[in-house]
C-alpha cells in the first residue's frame, strides 16, 4: 500500500499506546480514521484533538471480544466513510504470573482481546475491503495485527500473553498466504514490539466485569506484574517510532515488523532448538540476574 492520503483507516485499541501514535501517524497522512476502543474517555480526548485539526473522525466505543461489536463497528465504518483500506488489529491486554496460577476468566479475558479481537477484526474487514478490491481495480489495501516478541519467544510467568500472541503471529501468516493465494490487492503484516512504553501493562484499568479477578492475586503473578511494568516503562523506543516503523513497512510492503531486532537473536537460538530438538534452553542465559531477581522476589512475596 502507497497511498494513504484520503483512505480509511481503522484502529482497534486506538485511544491510547501505539493505537493512538497509529492514528496521529495516519492523520499525518491525510487518512481518515476510524478509532475504538474501551476506554471512552481516552476515545473522546484523542478523537477531540485530532478533530480539532481537521481530522475526519469516526470514533466508536467498542470491545473486540464480541463479533457483534466489531460487525457493528464495520458498519458504521461503511455507512461513514463508504470503505477500508488500512486495519490495525491492534487492541491488546496483558496477564502475568505462573500458568498454572491463571484463572478461567484471566485466559478467557487475555485471548478474547489479544486473539478473539484479531480474528474477528480479520474475518469482518478483508471481507468488506475484497469487496471494494473487486468493485475498484487501483485499490489497494493492508492488515496490520500487533502480536508482540511474546508471539515468537515464551518468556516465564507470561504465559496466557504468550499463548495469545503466538497465536496472531500464525494467523497473521496464514492471512498472508490466503490473500497471497487469491492474488488480492492487499498487503499484511504482523507487529512485534519489545518492550515499549505504552499503558499495556496497566490494562486491567479497563478489565471487563465479566472476566474481573475473584481471587487474590498470587505471589507470582504480583512480582511478574511489577517486573513487566518496570521493563515497559524502561523501554528506550517509543510508541511513535514504532507507528513510524510501522507505516514505512506498510509501504514497503514488509511482514515482519519488529521494534527491537536485536531480540531476534533469541529467536533464531529458539528455532535452533526446535530443528534439533533440543530442549528450551534458559531464556535468562544473558541476563541471570533477572532470573534470580525474579525467583527471589516470588519467595519473598509468598
Amino acid at each position: 500500500m502507497k497511498n494513504f492520503n484520503d483512505r480509511v483507516v481503522v484502529i482497534t485499541g486506538g485511544a491510547s499506546g501505539l493505537g493512538r501514535e497509529f492514528a496521529l501517524k495516519a492523520a499525518q497522512l491525510g487518512m481518515k480514521l476510524v478509532l475504538a476502543d474501551v476506554q471512552q474517555d481516552a476515545l473522546d480526548a484523542t478523537r477531540s484533538e485530532l478533530e480539532a485539526q481537521g481530522v475526519q473522525v469516526l470514533a466508536m466505543r467498542c470491545d473486540v471480544r464480541h463479533a457483534e461489536e466489531v460487525q457493528a463497528l464495520a458498519d458504521a465504518t461503511m455507512a461513514r466513510f463508504g470503505a477500508v483500506h488500512l486495519v490495525f488489529n491492534n487492541a491488546g491486554v496483558g496477564s502475568a504470573g505462573l500458568i498454572w496460577e491463571n484463572s478461567v476468566s484471566d485466559w478467557e479475558w487475555v485471548l478474547g482481546v489479544n486473539l478473539w479481537g484479531v480474528i474477528h477484526g480479520v474475518r469482518t474487514f478483508t471481507k468488506l475491503m475484497l469487496d471494494s478490491a473487486a468493485k475498484d481495480p487501483s485499490y489497494e489495501g493492508h492488515i496490520v495485527n500487533t502480536a508482540s516478541m511474546a508471539g515468537l519467544l515464551n518468556a516465564p510467568t507470561m504465559g496466557v500473553y504468550n499463548v495469545s500472541k503466538h497465536a496472531v503471529v500464525s494467523l497473521s501468516e496464514t492471512l498472508y498466504h490466503d490473500l497471497q493465494l487469491v492474488e488480492a490487492p492487499i498487503g499484511a503484516s504482523v507487529l512485534c514490539p519489545y518492550f515499549v512504553p505504552t499503558g499495556i501493562s496497566q490494562s486491567h484499568r479497563n478489565r471487563p466485569a465479566d472476566v474481573a479477578m475473584t481471587t487474590p492475586a498470587t505471589a507470582s503473578q504480583k512480582v511478574a506484574q511489577a517486573m513487566t511494568v518496570k521493563a515497559v516503562e524502561s523501554g528506550k523506543v517509543s510508541a511513535a517510532e514504532v507507528a513510524q516503523m510501522t507505516f514505512d513497512a506498510i509501504a514497503n510492503g514488509q511482514f515482519y515488523i519488529y521494534s527491537h531486532p536485536g531480540a531476534l537473536g533469541g529467536v533464531a537460538d529458539r528455532m535452533d532448538e526446535i530443528v534439533h530438538a533440543k530442549n528450551p534452553s534458559d531464556p535468562y542465559k544473558a541476563t541471570p540476574h533477572v532470573r534470580d531477581l525474579l525467583r527471589s522476589k516470588m519467595k519473598a512475596a509468598q
